[in-house]
């Protein structure tokens, strides 16, 4: 097979880096930020370059979409590849990549102080003699998904260049507001005409996640009486206290710092208050269908309870799910997963199936009707001034969305439909 373009996945990745795309939960603005449909403007054109066909940008849910034409004769149902441009809550402004060729594996130094050093982050040895690249330490770089992105386009510049090669047609899609949970939530997917598609957010090469967080969060409100303390005897009702023993009533295994692979959790994200009103919010991650739904229940059971010792209204509460989990509806089409492994296992690739401890994209799409797992986009360190991926890692993603799109040719009329298994 020819060499995938190393040089264009590094150059596209280092412009769209230096592009402000950081999200804003607190906008309302569709999306929440303007640099973000500046870098789908700029993406919009890369498109049109690449020769893809459908491309258009929609200022209602400001996703940019585009096809690949196929080039099979085959009867292949078309498949796509999402992946989001906008960065984490971090400075993002005046974003200034550092290319570091042929990485010695010592320790980076970055501005104010900061030290991407072997010692923490001992990942970075994997990357020794590829080409690293880095913010200067006062920003974050944006591979989380801007390292997608530029893989993405790889992919496509090789397919278009390389027209021997048979695929179906492949849909790609770019999406705002990914790191604040909005963006696909407005996804209007029909215009993405795909049967099963794939996120490009996150992870080392190999990995594939089905299985994401169910996720919900709550507001609970306490409600005291307050009188002089001197004259409190059977009039007093604390709401300090009985926020006290609503947390109490959680079970005390079940955090984050607990937590590790498939483990659900609850969260107290905030517990204020006095003798006159508390409030507690907390947010419940579970993979399983039936454990979130039980983790929920014990919401509602604790503030009964509360209610029923202290008085009707005493507590009151609101919950509401943020997102679901694609995996029960991927479990009914594991040829999504299996033809990963298969691509995968091809180019020699260690396939890990892992749990997502987070969302994606991937959720919302899900839950419209399309199975989309997460694949990974090769960086590491997310979110933060010490991010780093290697451009050799973009390639080898280019190359994976390759194998997979030629793959699905070979065994879409052959599918593996074996039922998915959890690695851990």
């Amino acid at each position: 097979m020819p060499e995938i373009d190393q040089k264009y996945i590094q150059n596209k990745f280092i412009e769209y880096c230096k592009v402000n795309t950081r999200s804003d939960e607190q906008s309302t603005a569709v999306p929440t930020t303007a640099g973000q449909v500046d870098l789908l403007k700029i993406i919009e054109k890369e498109l049109e370059k690449l020769g893809l066909e459908n491309i258009s940008f929609s200022e209602e849910d400001s996703y940019l979409v585009g096809k690949l034409k196929k080039t099979t004769k085959k009867e292949v149902t078309p498949i796509g590849f999402v992946a989001h441009v906008d960065t984490a809550d971090f400075n993002a402004e005046n974003v200034k990549p550092l290319v570091h060729q042929n990485y010695d594996g010592k320790d980076i130094f970055l501005k104010e102080g900061r030290v991407l050093s072997t010692s923490e982050f001992p990942s970075l040895k994997k990357h020794l003699g590829e080409t690293l690249i880095t913010a200067d330490g006062t920003t974050l770089l944006g591979a989380d998904d801007k390292a997608g992105i530029a893989g993405l386009l790889g992919m496509l510049k090789f397919l278009k260049e390389n027209p021997d090669l048979e695929h179906g047609d492949i849909w790609v899609a770019f999406g705002p507001d990914e790191e604040i949970g909005k963006g696909a939530a407005r996804f209007n997917v029909e215009r993405f005409p795909v049967e099963f598609a794939y996120t490009l957010d996150n992870g080392d090469p190999g990995d594939i996640a089905f299985e994401t967080f169910n996720a919900a969060a709550a507001t609970i409100d306490f409600h005291g009486t307050v009188v002089h303390p001197g004259e409190a005897y059977g009039l007093m009702v604390n709401a300090a206290l009985i926020a006290s023993e609503f947390i109490q009533a959680l079970p005390g295994s079940e955090v984050p710092e607990n937590s590790k692979d498939f483990d659900g959790y609850f969260m107290v994200l905030s517990n204020n208050g006095n003798v006159d009103y508390a409030k507690i919010q907390l947010i419940i991650r579970d993979f399983d269908t039936d454990g979130f739904e039980q983790k929920k229940k014990l919401i509602t059971g604790t503030v009964d309870k509360l209610n029923k010792k202290y008085g009707t209204n005493r507590v009151t509460f609101e919950m509401h799910d943020q997102y679901h989990s694609p995996g029960d509806l991927i479990k009914e089409h594991p040829y999504v997963v299996n033809l990963v492994l298969h691509a995968y296992k091809s180019l020699g690739l260690e396939p890990k199936v892992i749990p997502f401890r987070g969302g994606t994209d991937g959720d919302f799409i899900s839950e419209k009707g399309i199975p989309t797992p997460n694949l990974f986009n090769g960086g590491a360190n997310f979110h933060g001034p010490y991010e780093y991926v290697t451009t050799e890692s973009m390639a080898l993603l280019a190359k994976t969305l390759i194998e997979i799109a030629k793959q699905h040719v070979l065994l879409n009329d052959k599918r593996d439909e074996s039922p998915l298994k959890r690695k851990y």
